[in-house]
């Protein structure tokens, strides 16, 4: 079992901080609001607190009433994950309508290639053609095992799995065990080839919520692929902690800055891994990742949308001055599950 050092009340207080600043952001239906709303909606699973549910849903409302965008893509999908909770919590229809029209977008309009790889899509154009970004992992396959698992529907479960399956094929370096950004199936590579801090916090997080959420996981041929990448990865990740309990935005370039989104979504993943060995390594993020939030609740130092560049000074230059949907989001991933963490203890082969 994990053995964490933290004050709870502490931790309260800066999730209620971060979900507060959060809803004062201009955040429209985008990857973006589907990351930070997220955080919110776990946030209320964990702490219980109302007052977040009715922020969520009040503005959730807000933007039905004012339109959905009128094509899906691969990332306004990551919406759907605070609206599976909406549902939930209320049991209205129109919630889970909108979640089961993102699932028929999925099944029968989104880009595939391969043998049915999601192609990361940002707009109805054909973006990046023949592109898997780890991304997609957050966006569409952890939602679509979310929903997959609420209806009991084996046909969804399979294709999330199959999804996670195919991009550990493509992105993971089964060397260091760290993730790529991105993979290029028409030119077969990984295009530039850095290790991105927050492709490496969106497979590891997302992996992690797997065997929590998937019932009798270990039935699953395709999720014992899962648990291994993640094992993998996470043996690699400590290692190239900085000593600010932090990750850098290209994990392997010591001259590249620690980026918070990253980094949190990373050490949320050690959180729900669970392994009692990557006790001091979490202990280092808490007090890191407190640090990075301001008084008013801003998670600092979270680099702006990011593509996969051309260089490294690509990844380097991405300013981090600007408070990100995305950053507030994986901050209360992580700060949500410490708050849970003593009832954590996994089997060691899951």
């Amino acid at each position: 079992m994990l053995r964490l050092e933290y004050d709870r009340q502490e931790i309260l207080d800066v999730i209620d901080r971060i979900v507060k600043r959060t809803m004062k952001m201009d955040l429209t239906w985008d990857w973006p609001c589907g990351v930070a709303y997220f955080g919110i909606a776990d946030a209320y699973e964990k702490t219980g607190n109302e007052e977040y549910l009715q922020l969520l849903r009040d503005r959730v409302d807000e933007l039905i009433d004012l339109g959905l965008p009128g094509v899906w893509t691969v990332n306004a999908c990551a919406m759907g994950h605070c609206l599976i909770t909406l549902y939930r919590a209320t049991g209205e229809q129109r919630y889970w309508d909108i979640v089961m029209s993102k699932v028929r977008y999925i099944r029968e309009d989104a880009l595939r290639f391969g043998d049915r790889v999601l192609q990361h899509t940002v707009s109805a154009g054909n973006d990046f053609p023949e592109q898997c970004w780890a991304d997609t992992l957050f966006m569409a396959a952890f939602f679509l095992l979310r929903v997959g698992v609420e209806l009991a529907d084996e046909e969804l479960i399979g294709d999330a799995l199959h999804q996670y399956y195919w991009h550990i094929k493509y992105l993971q370096d089964p060397e260091t065990g760290l993730f790529y950004h991105g993979y290029n199936n028409i030119t077969g590579d990984h295009m530039s080839g850095f290790y991105w801090g927050r492709a490496n916090a969106w497979a590891a997080f997302t992996m992690s919520q797997v065997g929590d959420i998937l019932p009798k996981c270990y039935l699953y041929p395709k999720y014992m692929d899962v648990a291994g990448s993640l094992s993998e990865q996470l043996s690699a990740l400590k290692l190239i902690q900085t000593p600010d309990g932090l990750w850098r935005t290209i994990l392997d370039d010591e001259s590249s800055y620690e980026e918070i989104s990253a980094s949190a979504g990373i050490a949320a993943a050690m959180v729900s891994h669970a392994n009692p060995l990557h006790t001091k390594y979490i202990n280092r993020s808490i007090r890191g990742l407190l640090a990075n939030v301001s008084p008013d609740g801003r998670v600092l130092h979270v680099s702006g949308g990011t593509a996969v560049m051309n260089d490294a000074d690509g990844y380097r230059n991405i300013s981090r001055d600007w408070i990100q949907g995305w950053g507030q989001g994986l901050a209360l991933a992580f700060f949500d599950r410490i708050l849970v963490s003593g009832e954590l203890e996994k089997d060691g082969a899951l």
